[in-house]
């Protein structure tokens, strides 16, 4: 005959790390009670839920509209570090949805994480600089970070933090300088910083400190700046880099830093013309782009222009490339090589 027993064993879809979560529309109310509770475990147990629950955007809309917000940045605080960890993952989960980013403009969220900026431990520091790094990416976010007064600790920090960090840090920054902070960026030294970079063995940091000296040198100051502490050499000798993103990017911050006259003789003599040509052949279309701007820029100067003349033929090719901006960007490097003065 057959007796029942009662297992010693959880089921095998429970999560006991994770807290039960309400049914319907009880759910968020729950697990917000939960998060402000003084048991450190069911505070770990909420965010833990809260982490599944916020890939979706409606989770989020909710999350916002219930208060969700405010006990997350109590959180911030809390005297535990996975206690920090889980809730700055929150909120980069949070940060790349468009309710996510508009919530945290609206509830202070960008001011509350910056106290963090120090916290001992890595995950939570990466944690941050990627909602930091979502949020920059609506134009509206990226003022944000500019208004909350954290471009001179995000450059600060850019010499400090580990790598995967220092990626991060790269791609806010180079989306934030783009919203009139380039200036702060460069009275806080970002370009002797950026050099530094760029000499880095890591493809994905030369790459994104490149990308981050096109948005610097937009201005006349990060041009001259760019000039004054010899980053084009760098710039050229990148453009025979093995990343094509890598080149890409080289290539375009030169086009920009190549707008002077100063610009354009340090990039002449550091013997940009050559390799910038062989770029003109590459598969990737951006690489092709940014290297016609730059050799447009070099022919503006009488030196550069007579150099040129003789590879009109080569710019005639482009004109026939598949790609629209391509084709309209040799076609008025051809009008700047072949004018006559």
């Amino acid at each position: 005959m057959a007796h029942a027993r009662i297992s010693m064993y959880l089921p095998p879809d429970v999560n006991p790390t994770q807290a039960a979560i309400a049914y319907g529309c009880r759910a968020l109310p729950k697990l917000n009670e939960e998060l402000q509770s003084e048991d450190l475990q069911t505070r770990q147990k909420a965010l833990m839920a809260l982490c599944d629950l916020m890939h979706d955007p409606e989770h989020v809309y909710e999350a916002i509209k219930i208060g969700c917000l405010e006990s997350l940045k109590a959180l911030l605080k809390d005297g535990d570090h996975m206690v920090r960890i889980k809730t700055t993952e929150v909120f980069y989960i949070m940060a790349t949805h468009n309710v996510g980013r508009d919530g945290f403009l609206e509830h202070g969220v960008i001011r509350a994480l910056s106290f963090l900026l120090n916290d001992p431990q890595p995950l939570c520091r990466e944690n941050l600089h990627l909602a930091y790094k979502h949020l920059a990416q609506l134009p509206s976010g990226a003022q944000g970070i500019v208004s909350s007064g954290l471009i001179p600790s995000l450059v600060w920090k850019l010499q400090r933090e580990e790598e995967e960090i220092q990626q991060l840090i790269l791609d806010t920054l180079a989306s934030c300088l783009q919203e009139d902070a380039a200036t702060e960026a460069l009275d806080n030294r970002v370009v002797p910083f950026l050099k530094q970079m760029l000499l880095s063995s890591n493809n994905d940091i030369r790459s994104n400190a490149a990308r981050t000296l096109m948005a610097v040198c937009i201005p006349l100051e990060g041009k001259n700046q760019v000039w004054q502490y010899d980053v084009i050499p760098i710039l050229v000798h990148l453009l025979k880099d093995k990343t094509e993103e890598v080149q890409a990017n080289a290539a375009g911050a030169l086009m920009y830093a190549t707008m002077t006259t100063e610009g354009k003789y340090a990039a002449l003599d550091a013997e940009a013309i050559t390799p910038l040509l062989e770029l003109l052949c590459s598969s990737m279309s951006k690489v092709r782009l940014n290297a016609i701007k730059a050799l447009t820029m070099l022919a503006e100067a009488p030196e550069g222009r007579r150099y040129l003349q003789a590879h009109v033929p080569t710019f005639r090719v482009s004109e026939k490339d598949i790609n629209q901006a391509v084709r309209r960007a040799a076609h008025i490097a051809i009008k700047v090589i072949e004018w006559k003065p």
